[in-house]
């Protein structure tokens, strides 16, 4: 236990106040049980980014956002605008978090890992995020092993017929704007929403030996469409359809330390579904469809630049995945509540690649989607026990089916303590699974007698309610070991790559949560997270253990301070420390770890309201103190930013 030796230390010897997710103990969340319940009535760790705090983040997109967070690190959040957004929650791999839109399990299944790509998400139709830490697999089936992060779309105001939006602009030509008609009536709601994101962005790699760097800006534009509606026939029924639509292009570098003017991409996604909720007595039955399409595709013409051997190369990977789920809440008593269900998802995809000029001729890949499939099924239920005298107690469990490795069970067993409504003690013991993807199963490297990652989590900690909600904490350890990890490696002999089960991986470490009211006004918000880990692998017949955590820091801090300054004046300051990484510097064979330095990051936004209207201006300083920093060896980041904009609400 010598890994928590100082987080003990710090346990015992500072106060801590939460942030908004621990404010009260009647907050509701829905995520750690899906279904509304009482913050104080779970023991699983939930963060909440709430509607204010959203309003509040001026012109930050979904990744920005989700980076100042206790126990988040997003990789590329303060980059180019295209450059891909790595979510390592709690030290986790990419591909090991689950995203959830308004409860549905998103995936895109053309890629490597599966995980789905949170720039086609904006924040503008962002109402409210839950983000619940540990493995949850139990109710949300593969991908969950780390966490999931829950992102729940705005709803119509009830009654009421209303057009808002906003405007903004910033450094480097950027343009942000969104536009939301709504409507609430007696049986019939709908929201429909439309947003762009242009920017001529930065030159993303530190290259500048080709050509100058103005010449070489990578640009960035995204387009988003959501439409959904809700019917209510009867008290008792309600269908909600809905429709979402993103796209983005994007002109980005090849490597890192190698400029390329010709290279870009485009990736498409298209969702449609819906939700129907019923009511039969106590029982809730909830019956939900989700068709998600994802189209990417990359192309390198070398028309004014020429980097490798191709003089052409295109790429396109196309993904369709079918997911159902089916579900009842039902209060067997006051004190005994049970959520039950049945799960199915079906994948394909069809993916080509196309190069010329290459030292060996042209060079085909074609994978179709006769091969390229699978289909997986899980049956789950979760029983919770809340007594009169503060015990709680979450017992689940879910069988799992696959079409390519065959059968798989978790479990999860959540016991927590309130007392005196003032102190919550917790513990969690939850496993989880990652089935292999289209490509590591399929491809031409893949190898179809994988099986599934699986991980077992253990955590547990306090959290404190104060009486007044002037200051509120929450302090959580945490374990996590992961089996069968699976990764590509080369063979000694024929060079030939192919994937397979390897790793034994085991991180641990701990989430600090914190805020203080200040009189009426004002506050201050506080977060220290603290990662680590190794891998263990098996090197000439005998396990070799060291730390694979790269590109995520082991020591992160936030702190926040806002205040109104008046009744139309609201500002806020927040200085974020990330601490030195580890990366890998591939222009040496071996390829070589490299030491990214620390840095801190400062933040001002402020905003006022127009007396007696709807209307809001504001302005967003990102990096004010203009610091130097490295996110990706051999990639730039923002210098000092800003934008200034408008809301409305009409």
């Amino acid at each position: 236990m010598k890994k928590y030796f100082f987080i003990a230390v710090l346990f015992s010897g500072i106060h801590v106040f939460a942030q908004d997710s621990t404010k009260t103990l009647n907050e509701v969340i829905v995520t750690a049980n899906k279904f509304a319940g009482k913050s104080s009535l779970t023991g699983k760790v939930v963060t909440v980014i709430t509607k204010e705090q959203i309003e509040k983040s001026g012109s930050k997109d979904l990744s920005q956002v989700l980076n100042e967070q206790a126990g988040i690190y997003i990789n590329g959040a303060n980059s180019n605008a295209g450059k891909d957004k790595s979510i390592y929650l709690r030290g986790s791999k990419v591909d090991y978090t689950l995203i959830l839109l308004d409860g549905v399990p998103v995936y895109d299944v053309s890629g490597i890992g599966s995980n789905f790509d949170i720039r086609l998400l904006t924040i503008d139709n962002v109402e409210r995020i839950e983000i619940l830490k540990g493995s949850q697999s139990t109710l949300y089936g593969a991908d969950a092993i780390a966490g999931v992060i829950n992102i729940f779309t705005k709803k119509p105001a009830n009654n009421e017929s209303a057009v808002n939006g906003m405007f903004s602009y910033g450094s480097y030509n950027t343009r942000k704007g969104n536009a939301t008609l709504s409507g609430s009536g007696k049986k019939f709601d709908y929201n429909i929403s439309y947003s762009f994101f242009k920017t001529d962005g930065i030159n993303e790699t530190t290259d500048t030996s080709m050509i100058p760097k103005a010449d070489d800006k990578d640009g960035y534009e995204q387009y988003n469409i959501y439409e959904s509606f809700s019917y209510k026939p009867t008290n008792k029924i309600i269908l909600q359809p809905y429709l979402r639509f993103s796209k983005f292009k994007q002109s980005y570098d090849q490597n890192a330390f190698v400029d390329e003017l010709d290279l870009t991409s485009n990736n498409t996604n298209l969702q449609l579904g819906i939700k129907n909720a019923f009511d039969f007595g106590k029982m809730h039955l909830n019956v939900l469809y989700n068709y998600n399409k994802s189209d990417r595709n990359f192309t390198d013409d070398s028309t004014r630049s020429r980097n490798g051997y191709d003089i052409y190369n295109k790429g396109i990977y196309l993904g369709n995945e079918h997911f159902a789920d089916a579900y009842i809440y039902y209060p067997i008593s006051k004190n005994i509540k049970l959520t039950a269900g049945i799960d199915l998802r079906s994948s394909n995809s069809d993916q080509s690649f196309y190069s010329v000029g290459g030292p060996y001729g042209p060079y085909i890949e074609v994978l179709g989607k006769d091969s390229l499939k699978q289909n997986q099924s899980g049956v789950y239920a979760a029983l919770i026990y809340n007594s009169n005298k503060g015990l709680n107690i979450d017992l689940g469990g879910r069988f799992n089916h696959h079409s390519a490795y065959g059968n798989n069970f978790v479990y999860n067993f959540n016991p927590s303590f309130l007392l005196n409504k003032k102190f919550k003690f917790f513990a969690n013991i939850s496993t989880a699974y990652k089935t292999p993807s289209l490509y590591q199963l399929y491809s031409e490297i893949g190898n179809v007698n994988l099986k599934p990652t699986t991980a077992i989590t253990f955590e547990g900690g306090i959290q404190y309610f104060s009486k007044n909600n002037k200051f509120n904490g929450r302090i959580t350890l945490f374990d996590r070991k992961v089996n069968d990890g699976i990764v590509a490696v080369a063979d000694p002999i024929t060079y030939a790559y192919q994937y397979i089960n390897l790793d034994k991986q085991n991180d641990y470490g701990a989430d600090v949560e914190g805020s203080y009211q200040i009189g009426k006004t004002a506050s201050v918000k506080l977060f220290y997270s603290y990662v680590d880990g190794k891998i263990t692998t098996l090197e000439n017949g005998k396990d070799t253990s060291f730390n694979n955590l790269f590109r995520r820091p082991k020591h992160s801090f936030s702190l926040q301070w806002s205040s109104r300054l008046s009744k139309n004046i609201f500002c806020s300051v927040s200085l974020q420390y990330t601490g030195t990484r580890t990366d890998l510097n591939f222009y040496t064979y071996p390829p070589s770890i490299v030491t990214l330095k620390s840095y801190t990051l400062c933040n001002i936004y402020l905003d006022f309201t127009i007396p007696r209207s709807k209307i809001i201006l504001f302005a967003d300083l990102r990096n004010v103190l203009n610091t130097q920093y490295t996110e990706v060896y051999g990639y730039n980041t923002m210098g000092l930013n800003g934008s200034g904009g408008i809301r409305f609400n009409l």
